[in-house]
């Protein structure tokens, strides 16, 4: 089940990441790992310490934040604050786990006075040793006296500060040598490492009483169990924590909601609801407006009916009401009324010709089209279900459709069956023999038969008709080929939250990585539709699902940061969060080059997050150092800075830094009787600090560390080369008689991905699509690597997806046509005459690409000098897929009118015209219901592909469908000879 194993290697540490296919049960996995671990343990390097095996998922991620923010600046008090707060939260119902970022944990610190612990004789060691060995307690068993059984306990730990300062490190001599004799003893906050701030923007309703002002932070993160409703469980997190706010949060505190998945979750939820009501609105209107408000009521009945049947099968299969289900019942709106507005309009022209009683006339209308309407429902069905089969991890965002469309149709047609033609009879009874439409319909047919008799007349003209008709098939195609249309596989969300990820050269301090950040939020605080910035430097920002998958957890060096921004709601600004993405792009990309730092602006996108837009793999051959392939990953990132529109380029590689290493002259070491081990423990306490215990304090939320280590002051060289060393005679050793300090480049960290080392070059886009990236580069990078370095632009990055997508898209497609062709093969017992029908679904072509084209002219625009454009996404794709079954289902019921014409004696151009006239309203009618389904869908900035590709489709294919598809069929049955033909007129 393992799709790839990743690996970086530092010095001291290594992380592997094993990433399993998209659907492995993440339990089995977790023990298939251990075990594979478990059989290899015996190759494990000596040096190896240990390790730690964290399955990492969705669920991981916090879904709501909250920040904790105050004018005072005591981290250690506000960190104080937020465990407490985050404790009680925990204890809600469904929360898996809680976190908290910034502030300072509470620690003992012991700060080491060297001079104190050389005139005593004692090394540093000998300090932390004899901490250690003072916090013991232990159960030793029970005492049994008098019939009662006592047990008995050894200790105790330590139990305060005052208690650390009085344990005796040396009791030799007339005088006991206590630590607080050599040391400062401060229970106290760690000392920072990590720093986070925020900042109201002008969109905050406090933004008044505060303004921008900075103020110290601290975050407490939480997310959901598995499986859990992520909106009741957000809801019940941010009521408790108003309880809380007013027993635990002090004056001069407060507290903001930084983050709600669950109301994101919700407001996307109701979105699509308001549209799909506003869609079935529309229907129902086209309808009335068509026949009449009786029909309208019977169409839009069998709305509610489908849905209802769809649900429950969703329920069966384990679906959820989400984002994804209910866009799959939008888009399946404009299909389902399909075959109840061809029952309905069927019956409605029959009750107005008079010809039989009512209810003969009722089946007579019905009978006529169930054998087309069956046959057109299933070429939608087929349409859709080989999207079942998409791989990775699209295949969830599809599955939800590739089952609720063809549930929904097999449905509508159930209710067309039953429900319809019931309603039909005790409704439209009394429309019968009434002509109020029958003119309407009339002077449909006479039109269409204007314009197509002489098609019909003239062979001339059916070649003229007919070439224009491919020659408009080929320059839609080729606005595609020609990129004239922009692809991109994901659409830009527009979400109310962006992040900017800020990355300082190597060895850059931490006061002057918050000065860039800083700089960079109060720019932001500027923008109109920012509500408040959070700023965390030295630390990872609680990660998003995008996060998770970019490894933004572990960005915890002093010289990283990352912004969150948080945007007023959609309803309250014009501009989606990609304009403004753009627009605040130039202003912090100076002020990160100001202070020398590289800042990649990132959106969370609506489908599976990648590593990066653009991603390379750098591969070399066997013989390649890893620093020739950091050499060649350079050159690849400077032909991707020579694209206008690709941005926030970088690798992994790190920028050169230097480092201090003591080299210890091992002979002087071993004269004096010291150990390697010996000196490297002590450097490593007196600077990183040597954890030598807790100290246990009575409703302390967290442990509390002894830290033993010298005072940041005295951590510089010269100190150091003063501190001691015990020898084995008891003498006191300074580390400047056993080695020297000398700085060195530090090493790069090593990459692999499936066991071959790889450098990662990562880059944006703003404006260009990352396959024009990858199309306009891929050759000319093979040509400047030469033969000895291999790029992949397909191992990771939106390419990946993209290529996957359409090809699996591409794959469903075919298959969909292999199934419509085999289900019209039977239908019409000929290989010749499903070709002619199928002839509708490439006539869709002629209007979504230059529809798409045609809009970017119109709405297209550039902001701050990168262009907006309208993309073609994966789900305009979808929309070509459902605009093959709507196309082919107008074919199907076209020809079978013409066949049933035939059938009466009519004559082929005579047939063809009548059946013409017949079916253009009730064409229109479910052409018009399927666009008008599809509207309020084209301002969601991630369906609207699929709505705009469904209208334009649907214009082009129902105009042309009209008379290609018969003109066609015509030409067919003439050539044949099986279908007698008189002139029109004779």
């Amino acid at each position: 089940g393992v799709e790839h194993v990743y690996s970086v290697s530092r010095r001291d540490t290594s992380i592997v990441t094993v990433r399993f296919y998209v659907g492995e049960d993440r339990e089995q996995s977790l023990i298939k790992l251990q075990s594979k671990i478990s059989a290899n343990i015996d190759k494990v390097p000596s040096g190896v310490a240990g390790w730690i095996v964290k399955p990492i998922d969705i669920n991981d991620v916090p879904i709501v934040t909250l920040t904790l923010w105050s004018k005072e600046d005591d981290p250690f008090k506000a960190r104080q604050i937020a465990e407490e707060l985050a404790s009680r939260l925990e204890e809600l119902p469904n929360i898996s786990r809680s976190s908290v970022v910034g502030g300072a944990l509470r620690k003992v610190l012991v700060e080491l006075d060297m001079e104190a612990l050389q005139a005593r004789g004692l090394s540093v060691l000998e300090v932390v040793k004899a901490i250690r060995a003072s916090d013991a307690s232990l159960a030793s068993g029970y005492i049994v006296r008098d019939n009662k059984q006592i047990p008995v306990m050894a200790g105790p730990f330590i139990g305060s500060v005052n208690e650390l300062k009085e344990i005796v490190l040396s009791g030799r001599g007339s005088k006991p040598v206590y630590v607080k004799d050599v040391a400062q003893v401060k229970d106290i906050g760690d000392e920072i490492n990590e720093i986070v701030g925020f900042r109201l923007g002008p969109a905050s309703k406090e933004y008044k009483k505060f303004g921008q002002e900075y103020h110290p932070a601290v975050t407490i993160a939480l997310a959901k169990k598995k499986g859990t409703n992520a909106v009741s469980v957000a809801e019940n997190i941010l009521k408790r924590a108003e309880e809380l706010k007013e027993k635990i949060v002090p004056s001069g505190y407060y507290l903001t909601v930084t983050r709600d998945y669950g109301e994101t979750a919700n407001e996307k939820v109701q979105e699509l609801l308001r549209e799909l009501s506003l869609a079935i609105i529309t229907v129902v209107i086209l309808i009335a407006f068509s026949l009449n408000w009786k029909a309208a009521f019977i169409v839009a009945a069998a709305v509610p009916i489908t849905f209802a049947l769809t649900l429950l099968i969703n329920l069966l299969s384990g679906y959820t009401i989400n984002r994804v289900t209910l866009f799959a019942l939008v888009l399946s709106l404009g299909l389902v009324v399909d075959d109840p507005i061809v029952d309905v309009e069927n019956v409605y022209r029959h009750y107005e010709a008079k010809k039989e009683p009512p209810f003969k006339a009722l089946l007579t209308a019905v009978n006529e089209v169930r054998i087309p309407v069956i046959f057109a429902t299933f070429a939608v069905i087929i349409a859709f279900l080989p999207m079942l089969f998409i791989t990775g991890m699209m295949g969830p965002y599809m599955r939800p459709m590739a089952l609720n469309v063809p549930v929904s149709m097999l449905m509508s047609l159930l209710v067309a069956f039953t429900v319809t033609p019931w309603m039909s009879y005790h409704l439209l009874k009394s429309e019968y023999g009434k002509k109020g439409h029958h003119k309407e319909e009339k002077s449909a047919g006479l039109y269409y038969e204007k314009l197509m008799a002489p098609l019909l007349r003239s062979y001339k003209r059916r070649k003229f008709f007919l070439g224009g008709i491919i020659f408009l098939f080929f320059f839609g195609l080729s606005l595609a080929v020609f990129r004239a249309v922009p692809l991109k596989m994901l659409p830009y969300d527009n979400k109310n939250e962006l992040e900017i990820v800020l990355d300082m050269p190597e060895g850059t301090a931490l006061e002057k990585t918050a000065q860039a950040a800083e700089a960079i939020s109060r720019y932001l605080t500027t923008v109109n539709e920012v509500e408040n910035v959070q700023t965390y430097i030295g630390t990872a920002s609680p990660i998003d699902f995008n996060g998770l998958v970019r490894h933004y957890n572990l960005r915890k060096g002093a010289h990283q940061a990352d912004i969150r921004i948080n945007l007023v709601g959609k309803k309250k600004r014009a501009m989606q969060s990609h304009g403004i993405a753009l627009r605040i792009r130039p202003e912090v990309e100076r002020i990160a080059k100001k202070f020398g730092a590289k800042i990649a602006i990132v959106e969370i996108p609506p489908g599976p997050p990648v590593l990066s837009t653009v991603v390379a793999e750098v591969y070399g051959d066997e013989f390649s150092s890893y620093n020739e392939l950091i050499k060649a990953g350079k050159k690849v990132e400077k032909e991707l800075a020579t694209l206008k529109g690709v941005v926030d380029i970088d690798d992994f590689s790190e920028d050169p830094h230097l480092i201090y290493k003591f080299i210890l002259n091992k002979e002087k070491a071993a004269l004096h009787g010291v150990s390697a081990r010996q000196v490297v423990e002590t450097v490593r306490a007196v600077i990183g600090g040597a954890k030598a215990g807790r100290v246990h304090i009575e409703n302390s939320r967290s442990p509390i560390d002894i830290i033993v280590r010298l005072a940041q002051a005295e951590r510089e060289v010269e100190s150091l080369r003063r501190v001691g060393v015990k020898s084995v005679l008891g003498k006191i050793v300074p580390l400047g008689e056993l080695g020297e300090f000398k700085k060195e480049v530090e090493d790069q960290p090593i990459y692999h991905k499936d066991l071959k080392r790889v450098v990662f070059v990562v880059a944006e886009t703003a404006g260009i699509s990352p396959a024009e990236v990858v199309l306009s580069l891929a050759s000319k990078v093979k040509r400047k690597l030469g033969s000895k370095f291999f790029v992949n632009w397909r191992g990771e990055g939106e390419w990946k997806i993209t290529v996957d997508v359409f090809r699996d898209l591409g794959i469903a497609f075919g298959v969909a046509l292999i199934g419509i062709y085999i289900l019209l093969v039977v239908q019409t017992h000929s290989l010749i005459m499903p070709v002619v029908i199928m002839l509708a679904i490439p006539l869709g072509i002629i209007g979504i690409f230059p529809g798409f084209w045609i809009l970017n002219l119109l709405v297209g625009r550039v902001i701050s000098g990168y262009e907006d454009p309208v993309w073609f996404t994966a789900t305009g794709m979808i929309g070509m897929i459902a605009l093959a079954g709507i196309a082919v289902r107008n074919s199907i019921i076209l020809i079978d009118f013409i066949n049933t014409a035939l059938e009466k004696g009519v004559h082929l151009h005579a047939a063809v015209l009548e059946a013409g006239a017949k079916r253009i309203r009730p064409i229109v009618l479910t052409a018009g219901a399927a666009m008008l389904g599809a509207w309020p869908i084209t301002l969601d900035p991630i369906f609207s592909g699929l709505a705009w590709s469904l209208i334009f489709g649907l214009i082009a294919s129902t105009v042309f469908t009209l008379f290609v598809v018969p003109l066609v069929y015509c030409i067919v049955l003439e050539k044949s000879g099986t279908c007698p033909v008189k002139k029109l007129g004779e």
